[in-house]
């Protein structure tokens, strides 16, 4: 993070745009990767006028799983499961593989269409 300014005598800092790193977390970069997969599900749950029951039922799990994931509890659930659910919810999933920009360390991403 890189020091910007300051308010009323707080520094302020720009952020990284993953905050599990600012936070100096291990898998920052799995983490921000599950919390987008999830807030998409939850986006889908809402548009679709899911209850959480239903949505369970769609995608094969408990409804107490559904209202822990949809309160950012999701430690321990892999990025498959959370791709899968999207499929159970007609989403189409890819994942691209390209080199690297410029010979650096690559990068993991999700982007919705």
């Amino acid at each position: 993070m890189k020091k910007k300014g300051g308010v009323n005598g707080v520094p302020i800092e720009k952020g990284s745009g993953n905050v599990y790193a600012d936070l100096g977390y291990g898998d920052a970069e799995g983490m921000l990767v599950k919390v987008q997969l999830v807030a998409k599900i939850a986006e889908i749950i809402r548009q679709r006028g899911l209850t959480q029951e239903k949505a369970a039922r769609l995608l094969r799990l408990t409804q107490p799983t559904i209202s822990k994931w949809l309160k950012g509890q999701f430690r321990g659930v892999s990025e498959r499961r959370l791709l899968r659910c999207l499929t159970r919810m007609g989403r189409d999933v890819e994942i691209i593989v390209k080199p690297a920009v410029r010979q650096r360390a690559g990068q993991f991403r999700v982007r919705f269409a």
